[in-house]
């Protein structure tokens, strides 16, 4: 049998909850926790926890600290029937439509539209479905590049979570020499098996993905194949702002690169980090409230080895990983 306990929640406590929940990252057994619209006229949102044990108090006193709005409401804890908990949960993420990007979870496997590039994008214990608004602020940056004829030939994903991005790079450019690294060696598995289940060739050279596990750029293979002609970073706003010295070492010039990760107040901060290495701001996609950036290294900035960073960010927030 297996559990799942029901709050209610804001939509902002539902998109905060659409990324890391570092509360629950560091449990062995951690819960999936999906947040969906109930009701779109009411404007009322709900956040699922599914679990394999029954839940504790610790554990619903936790669950209930993520979603302040719901303070004296009871939660709800059922039991679920003998049936994968995990695909239950992924019937609350919705497809999306990014670009020429279709990304959907087995539940929805159906209704891939004609014409899109579409990937398949089970929920698990990495980062990237495609349902966050920085990911699929990405996905529509990546088409928009492709649709400029930008065609890069050295691409790098830097904290990949689920490899979507890379996947979504190494279609629009199936000719480009690509590298895809997390920090989480779990990304890495659930990106190696993503990209059996997408069709998507792994290994070295042209048409092929590499992969590391690496903090950053700390890798022996990512220094060795810079400079790169496009750098994906989908990340948080801290770890961002500490790479800007890496990621530049490695971008060629003239290079673009796609920073997401960050909201809107953390926007400014993370332009100042990579403006101090010789970027400029080419294009700004995204929503509103989670942006998502296109920067060009400037040609009078040449390629260099590491050096050590400028912006430091709060070693709290130094967890990498896309969303």
């Amino acid at each position: 049998m297996s559990w799942v306990v029901s709050l209610p929640c804001t939509r902002a406590e539902a998109e905060a909850l659409s990324g890391e929940i570092p509360e629950l990252d560091a449990m062995p057994e951690a819960p999936v926790v999906v947040t969906r619209e109930v009701d779109e006229d009411a404007g009322e949102w709900r956040m699922d926890a599914y679990m394999e044990m029954p839940p504790g108090k610790a554990l619903i006193a936790l669950l209930r600290s993520l979603v302040p709005s719901a303070k004296g409401v009871a939660p709800v804890v059922e039991e679920l029937p003998d049936e994968d908990w995990v695909t239950l949960s992924q019937q609350g993420l919705e497809p999306v439509r990014a670009g020429r990007f279709f990304v959907h979870t087995t539940a929805h496997a159906d209704r891939v539209p004609a014409g899109t590039t579409p990937f398949l994008i089970d929920a698990s214990q990495a980062f990237g479905t495609g349902g966050h608004d920085t990911t699929a602020g990405c996905l529509a940056m990546l088409d928009r590049l492709a649709r400029s004829g930008m065609r890069p030939r050295n691409i790098a994903d830097i904290g990949t979570g689920t490899g979507l991005l890379a996947f979504a790079a190494l279609a629009l450019w199936p000719r480009a020499q690509t590298i895809a690294s997390d920090i989480d060696p779990t990304s890495i598995h659930v990106t190696r098996e993503n990209a059996e289940i997408n069709g998507v060739p792994l290994g070295r050279g042209g048409g092929r993905l590499a992969l590391a596990v690496a903090p950053g750029t700390d890798h022996v293979a990512i220094r060795h194949r810079a400079p790169y002609d496009l750098v994906i970073a989908n990340i948080l706003a801290g770890p961002l702002i500490t790479l800007a010295p890496d990621i530049a070492s490695v971008t060629a010039p003239g290079g673009r690169i796609i920073l997401a990760g960050l909201i809107a107040r953390q926007m400014e901060p993370v332009l100042a980090a990579y403006r101090a290495q010789g970027f400029r701001l080419a294009a700004r996609g995204g929503s509103a409230e989670w942006p998502c950036l296109m920067l060009v290294k400037r040609r009078r900035h040449g390629w260099r080895r590491k050096e050590r960073a400028l912006h430091r960010a709060d070693p709290a927030d130094a967890s990498f990983g896309s969303w």
